[in-house]
Protein backbone atom coordinates (compact mmCIF):
# COMPACT_ATOMS: atom_id res chain seq x y z
CA UNK A 1 0.00 0.00 0.00
CA UNK A 2 1.51 3.38 -1.12
CA UNK A 3 2.03 6.16 1.61
CA UNK A 4 2.04 8.86 -0.16
CA UNK A 5 -1.35 10.36 -2.44
CA UNK A 6 -0.87 12.33 -5.38
CA UNK A 7 -4.45 13.33 -5.54
CA UNK A 8 -5.00 14.68 -2.64
CA UNK A 9 -1.62 16.59 -2.71
CA UNK A 10 -2.97 18.10 -6.02
CA UNK A 11 -6.11 18.70 -4.34
CA UNK A 12 -3.99 21.18 -1.73
CA UNK A 13 -1.82 22.26 -4.17
CA UNK A 14 -4.87 23.94 -6.14
CA UNK A 15 -6.42 24.74 -2.63
CA UNK A 16 -2.92 26.93 -1.95
CA UNK A 17 -3.19 28.34 -5.56
CA UNK A 18 -6.41 29.44 -4.95
CA UNK A 19 -5.68 31.17 -1.52
CA UNK A 20 -2.78 32.99 -3.16
CA UNK A 21 -0.49 30.63 -0.46
CA UNK A 22 1.27 28.37 -3.18
CA UNK A 23 5.32 28.77 -3.29
CA UNK A 24 6.16 30.55 -6.08
CA UNK A 25 6.28 27.32 -8.87
CA UNK A 26 7.01 27.54 -12.60
CA UNK A 27 3.75 26.35 -14.07
CA UNK A 28 2.91 22.95 -14.93
CA UNK A 29 5.43 21.88 -11.65
CA UNK A 30 2.63 18.99 -11.05
CA UNK A 31 3.53 17.27 -14.56
CA UNK A 32 6.83 16.95 -13.74
CA UNK A 33 7.79 12.78 -14.44
CA UNK A 34 10.68 10.31 -13.39
CA UNK A 35 12.49 11.29 -16.78
CA UNK A 36 12.38 15.04 -16.34
CA UNK A 37 13.69 14.80 -12.68
CA UNK A 38 16.63 12.68 -13.83
CA UNK A 39 17.31 15.60 -16.26
CA UNK A 40 16.61 18.27 -13.31
CA UNK A 41 19.47 16.20 -11.59
CA UNK A 42 22.12 16.56 -14.49
CA UNK A 43 21.38 20.61 -14.78
CA UNK A 44 21.78 20.96 -11.42
CA UNK A 45 25.00 19.23 -10.77
CA UNK A 46 26.39 21.03 -13.85
CA UNK A 47 24.78 24.47 -12.27
CA UNK A 48 27.15 23.12 -9.09
CA UNK A 49 30.41 22.54 -11.12
CA UNK A 50 30.18 25.70 -12.65
CA UNK A 51 29.81 27.46 -9.15
CA UNK A 52 32.66 25.22 -7.40
CA UNK A 53 34.88 26.00 -10.39
CA UNK A 54 34.34 29.76 -10.37
CA UNK A 55 35.13 29.90 -6.37
CA UNK A 56 38.19 28.08 -7.54
CA UNK A 57 37.96 24.55 -6.23
CA UNK A 58 39.24 21.69 -7.93
CA UNK A 59 37.02 19.31 -8.98
CA UNK A 60 39.88 16.79 -9.84
CA UNK A 61 40.29 16.45 -6.01
CA UNK A 62 38.98 13.09 -4.99
CA UNK A 63 36.87 14.40 -2.00
CA UNK A 64 34.99 17.03 -4.44
CA UNK A 65 34.79 15.11 -7.39
CA UNK A 66 30.96 13.93 -6.64
CA UNK A 67 30.10 16.64 -4.98
CA UNK A 68 28.04 18.16 -7.58
CA UNK A 69 25.72 15.14 -7.75
CA UNK A 70 25.60 14.33 -3.89
CA UNK A 71 23.95 18.16 -4.25
CA UNK A 72 21.87 17.46 -7.19
CA UNK A 73 20.73 14.12 -5.37
CA UNK A 74 20.28 16.08 -2.18
CA UNK A 75 17.97 18.70 -3.45
CA UNK A 76 16.02 16.41 -5.81
CA UNK A 77 15.02 13.88 -2.96
CA UNK A 78 15.87 15.30 0.25
CA UNK A 79 15.47 18.93 1.23
CA UNK A 80 13.29 19.62 -1.79
CA UNK A 81 11.35 16.61 -2.39
CA UNK A 82 7.82 18.61 -1.00
CA UNK A 83 7.90 20.84 -4.28
CA UNK A 84 6.42 17.02 -5.76
CA UNK A 85 3.17 16.41 -5.20
CA UNK A 86 3.19 13.05 -5.94
CA UNK A 87 5.17 12.90 -2.67
CA UNK A 88 1.98 13.98 -0.75
CA UNK A 89 1.81 11.56 2.12
CA UNK A 90 -1.40 9.46 2.53
CA UNK A 91 -3.65 10.96 5.08
CA UNK A 92 -6.57 8.76 5.42
CA UNK A 93 -9.14 10.05 8.10
CA UNK A 94 -11.66 7.68 10.16
CA UNK A 95 -14.61 8.75 11.57
CA UNK A 96 -14.70 10.24 14.89
CA UNK A 97 -16.73 7.36 16.78
CA UNK A 98 -16.13 8.35 20.00
CA UNK A 99 -17.27 12.00 19.55
CA UNK A 100 -14.41 13.30 20.82
CA UNK A 101 -14.82 17.22 21.17
CA UNK A 102 -11.61 18.71 23.23
CA UNK A 103 -8.42 19.60 21.71
CA UNK A 104 -5.69 17.44 20.04
CA UNK A 105 -2.57 19.15 20.71
CA UNK A 106 0.52 17.55 18.75
CA UNK A 107 3.80 19.29 20.27
CA UNK A 108 7.36 18.68 19.18
CA UNK A 109 7.10 18.51 15.47
CA UNK A 110 10.46 19.00 13.94
CA UNK A 111 11.02 21.50 11.23
CA UNK A 112 13.84 21.49 8.80
CA UNK A 113 13.70 23.82 6.06
CA UNK A 114 15.65 26.19 3.92
CA UNK A 115 15.32 29.75 3.73
CA UNK A 116 14.08 31.04 -0.65
CA UNK A 117 16.62 34.21 0.04
CA UNK A 118 19.70 32.64 0.73
CA UNK A 119 19.46 28.97 0.85
CA UNK A 120 20.33 28.37 4.57
CA UNK A 121 18.32 26.13 6.93
CA UNK A 122 16.11 27.39 9.19
CA UNK A 123 15.41 24.54 11.98
CA UNK A 124 12.87 24.59 14.71
CA UNK A 125 9.62 22.89 15.76
CA UNK A 126 5.79 23.11 15.65
CA UNK A 127 2.84 22.87 17.70
CA UNK A 128 -0.60 21.78 16.01
CA UNK A 129 -3.79 21.20 17.29
CA UNK A 130 -7.41 20.70 16.28
CA UNK A 131 -10.44 20.15 17.37
CA UNK A 132 -12.04 16.80 15.43
CA UNK A 133 -15.47 17.11 13.85
CA UNK A 134 -16.74 14.12 12.26
CA UNK A 135 -12.98 13.23 11.35
CA UNK A 136 -9.98 12.31 13.50
CA UNK A 137 -6.42 11.65 11.73
CA UNK A 138 -3.30 9.59 13.00
CA UNK A 139 -0.80 11.49 15.15
CA UNK A 140 1.86 10.51 12.66
CA UNK A 141 0.42 12.29 9.72
CA UNK A 142 1.02 15.76 11.46
CA UNK A 143 4.35 15.43 11.59
CA UNK A 144 4.53 14.03 8.17
CA UNK A 145 2.17 17.26 6.36
CA UNK A 146 4.82 19.48 8.52
CA UNK A 147 7.47 17.83 6.89
CA UNK A 148 6.26 17.30 3.46
CA UNK A 149 6.08 21.46 3.19
CA UNK A 150 9.71 22.24 5.02
CA UNK A 151 10.99 20.18 2.05
CA UNK A 152 11.59 22.83 -0.14
CA UNK A 153 12.82 26.69 -0.02
CA UNK A 154 10.68 28.86 2.26
CA UNK A 155 10.10 31.62 4.45
CA UNK A 156 8.25 30.76 8.02
CA UNK A 157 5.37 32.91 7.44
CA UNK A 158 3.93 30.73 4.25
CA UNK A 159 4.71 27.54 5.53
CA UNK A 160 3.02 28.46 8.62
CA UNK A 161 -0.17 28.92 6.27
CA UNK A 162 0.33 25.91 4.48
CA UNK A 163 0.62 23.62 7.08
CA UNK A 164 -2.49 25.01 8.27
CA UNK A 165 -4.36 25.27 4.88
CA UNK A 166 -3.78 21.44 4.38
CA UNK A 167 -4.60 20.40 6.99
CA UNK A 168 -7.97 22.00 7.31
CA UNK A 169 -8.70 20.59 4.29
CA UNK A 170 -7.70 17.04 5.45
CA UNK A 171 -9.67 17.27 8.69
CA UNK A 172 -12.42 18.58 7.10
CA UNK A 173 -12.87 21.55 9.51
CA UNK A 174 -11.36 25.08 10.58
CA UNK A 175 -10.50 24.44 14.30
CA UNK A 176 -6.81 24.00 13.31
CA UNK A 177 -3.81 25.77 14.83
CA UNK A 178 -0.19 26.07 14.21
CA UNK A 179 3.00 27.21 15.52
CA UNK A 180 6.03 27.29 14.57
CA UNK A 181 9.47 28.80 16.53
CA UNK A 182 12.25 28.06 14.50
CA UNK A 183 16.29 29.64 14.45
CA UNK A 184 17.50 30.88 10.85
CA UNK A 185 20.73 30.17 10.20
CA UNK A 186 20.59 33.07 7.29
CA UNK A 187 20.33 35.16 10.82
CA UNK A 188 23.32 33.11 12.54
CA UNK A 189 25.39 32.96 9.81
CA UNK A 190 25.61 35.79 7.09
CA UNK A 191 23.73 39.17 7.44
CA UNK A 192 23.59 40.25 11.37
CA UNK A 193 24.99 36.89 12.49
CA UNK A 194 22.90 37.09 15.33
CA UNK A 195 23.87 33.84 16.91
CA UNK A 196 20.65 34.26 19.65
CA UNK A 197 17.89 35.03 17.66
CA UNK A 198 14.37 32.75 16.87
CA UNK A 199 11.35 33.44 15.34
CA UNK A 200 7.90 32.24 16.33
CA UNK A 201 4.41 32.63 13.60
CA UNK A 202 1.22 30.80 13.92
CA UNK A 203 -1.92 30.81 12.11
CA UNK A 204 -5.09 30.39 14.18
CA UNK A 205 -8.54 29.26 12.74
CA UNK A 206 -12.13 28.77 13.87
CA UNK A 207 -12.51 28.13 17.34
CA UNK A 208 -8.87 28.63 18.26
CA UNK A 209 -9.26 32.00 16.55
CA UNK A 210 -12.81 32.93 17.67
CA UNK A 211 -12.86 31.84 21.71
CA UNK A 212 -10.29 33.34 23.95
CA UNK A 213 -9.94 30.63 26.51
CA UNK A 214 -9.11 27.89 23.64
CA UNK A 215 -6.56 30.30 22.14
CA UNK A 216 -5.22 30.75 25.27
CA UNK A 217 -5.11 27.07 25.92
CA UNK A 218 -3.04 26.57 22.70
CA UNK A 219 -0.90 29.16 23.08
CA UNK A 220 0.11 27.87 26.42
CA UNK A 221 0.38 24.66 25.38
CA UNK A 222 2.49 25.29 22.41
CA UNK A 223 5.02 27.50 24.75
CA UNK A 224 4.76 24.74 27.15
CA UNK A 225 6.68 22.81 24.76
CA UNK A 226 9.95 24.72 24.24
Amino acid sequence: MSSKDNLLGMKIHNHLLNLGLETPLVEGIEKINTETWAAQMHIIAKAQTEIMTVLGLDLKDDSLAETPQRIAKMYTEEIFYGLDYRNFPKCTTVKNKMKYDEVVNSNHITVHSVCEHHFQPFIGHASVAYIPGERILGLSKFNRVVDFFCRRPQIQERLTEQVSTALRVILETEDVAVVIRAEHYCVKLRGVQDANSDTVTSKLCGRFRSVPELRSEFLALSRAAK
